[in-house]
């Protein structure tokens, strides 16, 4: 296995495990017992990819929810304005509200974890919570990138030429070919974040007559194969030869239309002079 499809391999292999663990509906609080509280870092903050239209659970730090008197999320989005969600432990209630889609994970006195679904581009951001206790206070930080699948097109073009399109991807994707021929790769960048790769290749060598586009992104590898339209090179005339042949030809078969044309009229007449 060559060393760029090993770091495929493991890129897709990180991005599952990260799904997993995100994707998961439950955090470990409440049964879990710490010998010193007061050990424990005061801050932790961690980078997350998750796959857009999926769910994900952001688990608070891991201490007894006994322990805990505030727990608050602070949620800050790209192009929104920052907003709290809040627990109480003396009062035993809630305060604040973001979207509908970003919600306590489940009774925040039994999981303080934090629920988006379904995961959108607008995520994108940075999740924060706040968790006071009579030993300090301690904040776990998450930040939430969102992963968008590409659509993979692959299309012959004239003269042995092919194009392979990763449309809005995020991140960009990485497009290969098989065999290898003279390629040319172009990005273009969305407002929403995504990126749209677009590879055109050419194949000089008339003994390939098939080819295969190659994907590489978060979401996995996706190939594609089609045949090349040929070259009029190929057929053993020059360019300009063809035209001609084609140009009499059509030339024939117009004179051949109009004398059947004729024919046809001229036995029209020959019936109403008879009539």
């Amino acid at each position: 296995m060559h060393t760029s499809q090993k770091t495929s391999a493991l890129r897709v292999l990180i991005f599952i495990i990260i799904i997993v663990l995100a994707s998961s509906t439950s955090c470990m609080h409440g049964k879990q017992t710490t010998q010193n509280i007061s050990a424990l870092p005061s801050k932790v903050n961690t980078s997350l990819t998750v796959l857009m239209d999926t769910k994900a659970v952001l688990c608070c730090y891991p201490i007894p929810l006994t322990n805990v008197v505030l727990i608050t999320w602070e949620i800050i989005l790209r192009d929104r304005p920052t907003c709290k969600i809040s627990y109480k432990e003396e009062t035993n209630k809630t305060t604040g509200e973001c979207t509908k889609a970003i919600t306590w994970a489940s009774r925040p006195d039994v999981n303080p974890g934090l629920q988006i679904h379904p995961v959108a581009l607008s995520h994108d951001g940075y999740y924060r919570c706040q968790m006071a206790t009579p030993d300090g206070n301690f904040d776990r930080g998450y930040h939430l990138q969102v992963s968008v699948c590409p659509k993979v097109t692959l299309s012959p073009v004239k003269n042995r030429t092919a194009v392979c399109k990763a449309v809005a991807g995020k991140p960009a994707a990485q497009v290969s070919w098989a065999p290898i021929g003279d390629c040319v790769t172009e990005h273009e960048h969305w407002d929403n974040g995504t990126v749209t790769v677009w590879s055109t290749c050419h194949w000089s060598d008339s003994n390939v007559s098939a080819v295969t586009c190659s994907v590489s992104h978060l979401c996995g590898k996706k190939s594609l194969s089609q045949r090349l339209l040929p070259d009029f090179r190929d057929l053993g005339y020059p360019v300009s030869s063809l035209l001609i042949i084609l140009y009499v030809k059509l030339c024939l078969f117009m004179v051949i239309l109009v004398m059947l044309g004729c024919i046809f009229f001229k036995n029209i007449d020959d019936c109403r002079k008879v009539l």
